[in-house]
């Protein structure tokens, strides 16, 4: 008994090293003999043409018959034929041959995204009859994609407001996409209402194919139903329909906060309790007083008293009060007055004054980012604050360039009909007193200019978005400190345009671009802030070269 279960053992062992002598062999085959590695681009951009070069050597010592390569393109790529899994036979691979196979094809996917391609190469070892198998992975990773997708909205709402968003998108990517959709996330307190165009399910839109340099647009308006303090996050994914999935390459969110100001019936400036200031501006100031207790007033006084370097001090004058020199202080007493002579309960009384912001100024550091005009009201010493807050001044200057440009132009100048001469357009942003942020700046392009899709700083291109429909071009340029173009760098972007004169314009200044608008949330005030630029035509002002007339 004993000897046959030392048989049995024996065996046991002997069939166990066969076998792990076969799978050690099958490894030696399949990772030592036949070497294969995939060279490629580590990082590409979103719609590149990759070329994947599967490189294999025999570093056997017998010949590899019958081999057979499989690749396998990163999920969701693009291809010639259509097929992103490829299978084809190779010659025999004799000791130390070294061949290369080369594969061609576009990633699609948003920035980060990890894009993986598979080679495999099977073979039978000579006077062996089993087949074995190298493999090898690459990956490449989206560092960026050349697309602009962004939310026109402000940053805050108020509760119960019908709102309408916009959501802009451009490519610059060199390669048209078909199959585009545009998708929004349904967001809880908000309530979509209509969109233009319409949408699919309230949540999709099909866009059409987007070649380069070329984009559109969405808008969406619905209701703010969430309350106040609440904070609503919108976003938005634009991608390719490809063999029935939805491939994202790009994304944009907004976070949106729901406010319900709280008006303190006690004061309105030109008309509005919560008024946001603009330099340069004229300021009609209402007090309201009502009576709130259980008796009446007789023979009240009130006082105001203005204090902020946005101040003109010099245009502070009241219909009824009596004005204090050099001293920002107005005073109205009962006999001027019929409210403060006597107020009932629950009755309302007003006093009116008016003032000019100054149209520009200096602010000390510590004005920077708060830039008020106090507000001090005493009414028989019951004592109340106000501030109304001062806008920033956002500037942007526009101008047109065909020699004095970093992009290099072409064409004749001045133009000629029946030819193209490419400009050079420069935004430069100027912001004076407060942090502003979304700052985005509108133009239109006329019928006989285009987009040529060079833009500097290459950064700044997926920030660059174009309508086909209305011609509108918007840079969206962010963030912009205080004092930006003033004591500090001015955020630019220049693009080329091209003009083909049409055959009116001969003898005129052609248009190469219309009015150039700013606009910005400024960061302390909540509003939007906005400024302007004039159109630049082919008479080319601020440029070297000689701009002139349509010939």
């Amino acid at each position: 008994m004993n000897k046959n279960i030392a048989l049995f053992l024996l065996v046991v062992i002997i069939i166990a090293g066969a076998l792990g002598f076969w799978f050690y062999r099958e490894r030696i085959f399949s990772k030592e003999i036949l070497k294969v590695d995939i060279l490629s681009k580590d990082v590409a951009k979103t719609g590149d043409e990759i070329e994947y070069t599967v490189k294999y050597k025999n570093n056997g010592n017998f010949v590899l018959e019958q081999p057979r390569i499989v690749f396998e393109f990163p999920k969701n790529s693009l291809t010639q034929d259509g097929k992103t899994r490829v299978a084809q036979d190779l010659k025999d691979i004799y000791p130390g041959d070294e061949e290369f196979v080369k594969f061609k094809g576009r990633l699609l996917g948003k920035e980060n995204d990890l894009k993986v391609a598979k080679a495999a190469i099977s073979y039978i070892p000579k006077n062996i009859t089993a087949r074995y198998e190298a493999d090898t992975t690459f990956t490449t990773k989206i560092e960026s994609t050349p697309m602009t997708l962004d939310f026109d909205l402000p940053s805050r709402v108020e509760k119960g407001k019908e709102i309408k968003y916009l959501l802009n998108y451009f490519s610059n990517i060199d390669f048209p996409l078909e199959n585009l959709s545009l998708k929004i996330e349904a967001v809880n307190g908000f309530d979509f209402e209509k969109s233009e165009p319409s949408s699919l399910d309230k949540l999709e839109w099909k866009l059409q194919t987007l070649n380069k340099a070329e984009g559109g647009r969405i808008s969406v308006s619905g209701k703010i139903t969430a309350d106040t303090g609440g904070r609503l996050n919108f976003t938005a994914k634009i991608g390719i329909w490809l063999d029935g999935e939805f491939v994202v390459i790009k994304e944009a969110q907004k976070e949106v906060e729901v406010i319900e100001p709280l008006l303190f019936i006690s004061e309105l400036v030109n008309g509005s309790a919560n008024y946001i200031a603009n330099p340069g501006e004229n300021l009609h100031y209402e007090v309201f007083f009502r009576n709130i207790g259980s008796s009446p007033f007789d023979n009240l006084f009130a006082m105001v008293k203005l204090d902020g370097s946005a101040i003109d001090s010099s245009t502070v004058q009241s219909p009824d009060g009596q004005v204090q020199s050099n001293s920002n202080l107005i005073v109205w007493d009962w006999k001027q007055v019929p409210a403060l002579m006597h107020l009932g309960v629950q009755e309302e009384g007003k006093i009116e004054f008016d003032v000019k912001v100054k149209d520009s100024w200096t602010p000390s550091d510590s004005e920077k980012n708060n830039i008020v005009i106090k507000n001090n009201i005493n009414i028989s010493q019951i004592v109340q604050d106000f501030t109304t807050k001062v806008n920033s001044k956002l500037q942007v200057l526009q101008r047109g360039y065909y020699q004095n440009s970093a992009i290099s132009n072409s064409g004749p100048v001045p133009p000629i009909f029946g030819q193209a001469t490419t400009y050079t357009i420069t935004w430069d942003v100027k912001n004076y007193f407060n942090d502003v942020k979304n700052v985005k700046v509108r133009a239109i392009l006329p019928q006989s200019v285009s987009l040529t899709g060079k833009i500097l700083p290459e950064s700044e291109s997926l920030k660059f978005s174009f309508d086909n429909n209305s011609r509108e071009i918007i840079w969206s340029a962010g963030d912009v400190l205080a004092g930006a173009g003033l004591s500090g760098a001015s955020p630019s972007i220049s693009f080329q345009v091209s003009l083909s004169p049409l055959p009116y314009q001969r003898g005129s200044f052609a248009p190469i671009i219309e009015d150039a608008s700013i606009t910005g949330e400024d960061q302390f005030t909540g509003a939007v802030v906005v400024g302007s630029s004039s159109a630049v035509n082919t008479s080319l002002p601020n440029d070297s070269a000689n701009g002139g007339a349509v010939q």
